[in-house]
C-alpha cells in the first residue's frame, strides 16, 4: 500500500486584510507527522498554494493512487462560500477553500470542484481529509486587522472581503477534470478587511464533504461542526502560532496511541473533543465517515 499526502498551509492572503499566523506551522506539523509514518509528502505553503496549484496537487495525488493506497490531504487556511450557480445547494451557497490568490484572480476552490477532482480516482483508493478552516454558514464581521495578534482569529473569509467589483472569478483548475465556473462577484464589495453587514443563511458544511465516498471508506476530520456561526480558530500556544484544532489533534494523537497502539480515528476524535472547545476557543471538532471508516486504525 502506497501512502501519499498533500499538506496545504496559507497565512498570507494579499489584498484581504485577513492574514493568519498558524497555518504554515500547521502544514509543517502535519507533514512532519505523516512523513514520519512513511507518507510521501508534498507541501504547498503561502504563495505556492494558488488555486491552480492546489487543484493540480489534489489531482496528481488522487490520480496517481491505486487500489488500497491511502491519500491524506490537510488544509489550514481560510474557508469561505460563494453563491451557488448549479442549483445543487439548498442554501444557495457553495462552500470553498481559500487559496493564496483568491483575490488576485483565482477565486475559491469550491466544493463542486473538489468533488470533481476526487471523483476521478480509481476504485479502492482511501482518502483521509483534515480541514483546519471554517465552513461557517454566516457572513459575519470578521475580527480583521483590529484584533490583537495574540488573540484567536477565525479562519473564515467572507465573500465580500475577496470578491472584487465586476470581476468574475473563473476557476484556475486544470482542464481535466472540468470544473464549474465560479460566479461573478457582487456589484458593491465591502472595503478591504471589513465584511458586509451580517446575513444569516441556512447552514455551512466542510468544503471537503461532497468529495467523501462512503463505499470507499473515506474520512473527514474538521476543526468545527457544520452549521451557521461555526468557526475554527487561529491562535498561539507557548508563543508559537497554530490552529487550535491542529495543535490539539497532534497533541492527543500521541497520547491516544501511547495508551493503545491500535487506536482508531473514533478514539482520536473523542480525545480531541475532550480538549476542545475551551472558554476562548469555542469550536467543536467534527468527524464524518462510516462506522467502518471511523473505527479504522489511524493512518494505516
Amino acid at each position: 500500500m502506497a501512502k501519499t499526502a498533500l499538506c496545504i498551509g496559507i497565512n498570507n492572503y494579499p489584498g484581504t486584510d485577513l492574514d493568519l499566523g498558524g497555518c504554515v506551522n500547521d502544514a509543517h506539523d502535519w507533514a512532519a507527522l505523516l512523513g514520519g509514518r512513511g507518507f510521501k509528502v508534498t507541501s504547498l505553503l503561502d504563495a505556492a498554494a494558488t488555486k491552480a496549484a492546489m487543484a493540480e496537487g489534489m489531482r496528481r495525488l488522487i490520480g496517481g493512487a491505486a487500489k488500497g493506497d491511502l491519500v491524506v490531504i490537510t488544509f489550514s487556511g481560510h474557508g469561505t462560500f460563494v453563491p451557488d450557480t448549479s442549483g445543487d445547494e439548498p442554501d444557495r451557497q457553495d462552500e470553498g477553500l481559500c487559496p493564496y490568490d483568491i483575490q488576485a484572480g483565482g477565486g475559491a476552490l469550491i466544493d463542486d470542484e473538489i468533488h470533481q477532482l476526487f471523483a476521478a480516482r480509481k476504485p479502492g483508493v482511501k482518502l483521509v481529509l483534515i480541514s483546519d478552516s471554517c465552513h461557517s454558514g454566516t457572513v459575519t464581521r470578521t475580527l480583521g486587522s483590529e484584533q490583537p495578534a495574540d488573540l484567536p482569529r477565525r479562519r473564515f473569509m467572507p465573500y465580500a472581503n475577496w470578491a472584487a467589483q465586476g470581476r468574475a472569478t473563473a476557476p484556475a483548475t486544470p482542464a481535466t477534470p472540468a470544473t464549474p465556473a465560479t460566479p461573478a462577484a457582487p456589484a458593491a464589495p465591502a472595503a478591504a478587511g471589513v465584511a458586509k453587514a451580517a446575513k444569516v443563511i441556512a447552514r455551512g458544511r466542510p468544503p471537503f464533504k461532497p468529495a467523501l465516498a462512503a463505499h470507499e471508506g473515506d474520512l473527514l476530520l474538521s476543526g468545527c461542526e457544520e452549521g451557521p456561526n461555526r468557526f475554527s480558530y487561529d491562535t498561539r500556544f507557548k508563543g508559537r502560532p497554530n490552529g487550535a484544532f491542529t495543535y490539539y489533534a497532534l497533541k492527543t494523537l500521541s497520547e491516544v496511541e501511547a495508551a493503545n497502539p491500535q487506536a482508531t480515528y473514533a478514539d482520536w476524535h473523542k480525545a480531541i473533543a475532550k480538549a476542545l472547545p475551551t472558554a476562548s476557543l469555542p469550536q467543536r471538532p467534527q468527524i464524518v465517515g462510516t462506522d467502518a471508516a471511523k473505527n479504522a486504525r489511524i493512518f494505516a
